[in-house]
């Protein structure tokens, strides 16, 4: 056991570029360049950057949802080997949950929202009443248990998001990804979601990793911080420190970019 739950070491992702002939030259996109990341068991991780920063890429690699060009990751001190077979990967889909950004895309229209939620249980083999268990994780997420008999299409975004969470989250994972899950909500919506992932972060003991392009969402959220440009980590810290004491220009450049309304205008 170890006080770091998710550990990479120089983690690179190059991806080759279709070339035109025959006689041209293979050449390389870079999505992700020498990353090295600490996430302590129990906290809240922020990463942002601009679009094409490589946030998403880094999310991936950590949960062995691609292979990288370089590096290495480690899950409680157990070495991800993410071109292993999937089914040698179980055991991290067993601690690992994630919420995407689109909550309508996410969800298969075809299924019922309980069997949604409760696919992880069937497909990890986990033990228990599992229909129970998918009625209790619809409660945890502020929702009927009842409601795991209807379908995608009857629920609003924020209720549809709910149900990402709740499936994220029922075979009770130790980490917790979510890739701009607030992103396509509205800003009501978005605040009762917010304060959700808190409430179960706290309840569940979860650690968090959170993608956002919302600076602001990150500061409420989460302890520590990177920031992300051109495929690099380019500063990381405890968020306050990042965010109020910024000491790269790039960082500097993006807390600028935030939207402020002037309390004087009409």
């Amino acid at each position: 056991m170890t006080d770091f739950l998710v550990r990479a070491r120089g983690l690179t992702r190059r991806y080759p570029i279709p070339r035109q002939s025959l006689f041209e030259r293979l050449t390389h996109t870079t999505a992700l360049e020498d990353a090295d990341l600490d996430v302590r068991a129990g906290s809240a991780l922020g990463i942002i950057g601009e679009s094409g920063s490589g946030k998403s890429t880094l999310v991936r690699l950590l949960l062995a949802l691609d292979v990288p060009t370089a590096g290495t990751v480690e899950f409680d001190g157990r070495p991800v080997d993410a071109a292993a077979r999937a089914d040698s990967l179980h055991w991290l889909r067993r601690e690992t949950g994630i919420v995407f950004q689109d909550p309508y895309a996410s969800l298969d229209p075809r299924m019922s929202v309980g069997r949604i939620i409760g696919e992880p249980l069937w497909a990890l083999g986990i033990e228990g009443d599992r229909r129970e268990r998918v009625r209790e994780v619809l409660e945890e997420v502020g929702l009927e248990p009842e409601m795991a008999e209807r379908f995608p299409h009857e629920f609003s975004g924020g209720q549809r998001q709910r149900i990402a969470i709740a499936r994220a989250v029922v075979h009770r994972p130790k980490l917790l990804v979510g890739d701009e899950p607030l992103s396509a909500l509205d800003v009501t919506v978005r605040a009762q979601i917010l304060e959700l992932l808190r409430e179960l972060r706290v309840r569940d003991r979860l650690t968090l990793i959170l993608v956002s392009h919302d600076i602001g969402v990150v500061q409420n959220l989460c302890d520590e911080v990177i920031v992300m440009k051109d495929g690099r980590i380019v500063e990381e810290g405890p968020t306050e420190k990042v965010l109020m004491q910024p000491q790269v220009a790039y960082t500097r450049r993006l807390l600028a970019s935030i939207p402020v309304i002037d309390p004087g205008s009409p």
